[in-house]
């Protein structure tokens, strides 16, 4: 959540000092598909984590093998493990 909330700031004062320092909309015009695109990947990888780390009775014994492979992919993957960090401490602006 503070990671989304320090890009919504980000994204309001460059639409914001566009707006005031070259009379331009564009800036202001484009901050909520910006701001929203941000979001829907926060949520994309929320879920992902809530499927990988909680356990759910109705996906059964494929569901469990599934997350499984999933955590093993992830534990001895580098470019899995390295997505991994980047999508849990913030992704790039």
């Amino acid at each position: 959540g503070l990671n989304l909330a320090a890009s919504d700031v980000r994204y309001l004062f460059a639409g914001l000092r566009e707006f005031y320092s070259e009379r331009s909309q564009a800036g202001l015009d484009a901050y909520s598909a910006k701001a929203l695109a941000r979001v829907w990947k926060a949520v994309r990888f929320s879920w992902w984590m809530t499927t990988i780390l909680h356990r759910f009775p109705e996906t059964g014994e494929f569901g469990q093998r599934i997350q499984e492979a999933e955590l093993d992919y992830l534990v001895h993957s580098k470019a899995a493990s390295t997505a991994l960090a980047e999508n849990y401490v913030g992704l790039p602006y």
